[in-house]
């Protein structure tokens, strides 16, 4: 009887166990996980992220203004897992070639200029990358948007040449992409 009721309570904490990891893994995501393409003019390129909220929270600006992507430091693009981009086919990276393949995207977000790192091995996020494995480092601008942007969004637009925008709160950085 005891081994019984000893296998019931060891499968009972199993399950409840289980169902607890499933709803901080799975059930409730905070910063969902999305995924956005664009295939266009031989250009072929998928990121996979997540998306965070700003929830009334200052989020570029100084570390001492305690905003929640400091200047100068590093970040992954989003939340949770490493920001992972695809290109189908070697392309061009803000003018610079990048070979077919799946690397980490991460970010140095500054005032006027941001830096934006593509990397092999894409690992957990939170951690910042070993820079032995950074394949290519782009400087491009940021610039202020027309309204505030609840959530971060990585989308692709076409305004003569396609562009990955990152857009949060105030902010929009554009990189340019062709095909090669």
């Amino acid at each position: 009887m005891k081994k019984k009721i000893m296998l019931g309570v060891g499968v009972l904490v199993v399950v409840l166990a289980s169902m607890a990891a499933w709803l901080v893994l799975v059930g409730n995501k905070r910063s969902p996980e999305e995924t956005v393409a664009l295939n266009n003019g031989g250009l072929d390129v998928k990121v996979v992220y997540c998306r965070p909220y700003k929830k009334e929270r200052l989020i570029f600006g100084d570390k001492a203004s305690g905003a929640v992507v400091p200047y100068d430091t590093y970040w992954r693009l989003g939340a949770n897992a490493a920001t992972a981009i695809t290109f189908a086919k070697d392309a061009s990276f803000a003018g610079h070639p990048i070979k077919a393949g799946t690397y980490r995207m991460y970010a140095v977000p500054g005032a006027k200029i941001w830096k934006v790192t593509l990397a092999n091995g894409l690992g957990w996020g939170a951690r910042e990358p070993d820079h032995a494995n950074d394949v290519l480092t782009v400087e491009v601008p940021a610039e202020t948007a027309p309204s505030p942007l609840e959530q971060f969004q990585i989308r692709f637009a076409d305004d003569g040449g396609a562009k990955m925008e990152f857009a949060w709160d105030t902010t929009v950085v554009r990189v340019p992409l062709a095909a090669n």
